[in-house]
């Protein structure tokens, strides 16, 4: 399971709109769970999409991967893992997305805008080499 805070949600669906027909893409920040099932996101870092072809694939920048995976730490959080959108759907991880998955037990959140904005979650499995999709929740903030 993961949850995210309204700002957090808002964020990668306003993002992923202002990014038009291109992915947008970033890293999620918060606590990642201790069993590495339920992870709680409350802040997103948003990272430049460097693919050839950003309507159909999202790239982070090595370095600028590492340099806001160190702005998370940092700020005491963890990496719960990194999100991205879809901008013609669907909701569930590509061929590609699986194949550049390399963070075990960490999610992937991608948005997809086709029709109403919808946001799912994928865990990485890397002993299955799969994604097992997870529910998705809201955090009310106070």
């Amino acid at each position: 399971m993961i949850k995210l805070t309204r700002a957090a949600y808002d964020d990668i669906v306003y993002r992923a709109y202002k990014g038009s027909e291109a992915e947008i893409c970033g890293v999620l920040a918060g606590e990642h769970g201790t069993d590495g099932d339920k992870s709680v996101v409350t802040g997103t870092y948003a990272a430049e999409n460097v693919a050839e072809t950003p309507e159909i694939r999202y790239l982070i920048d090595p370095e600028e991967q590492l340099e806001l995976i160190e702005t998370v730490e940092e700020a005491g959080l963890d990496v719960v893992g990194f999100y991205h959108s879809h901008p013609t759907g669907p909701t569930h991880p590509s061929e590609t997305d699986a194949a550049q998955a390399t963070w075990p037990d960490h999610s992937y959140v991608i948005c997809a805008l086709d029709g109403y904005p919808f946001v799912g979650s994928w865990r990485w499995r890397d002993n299955e080499e799969a994604f097992e999709q997870e529910t998705v929740s809201i955090r009310s903030e106070r």
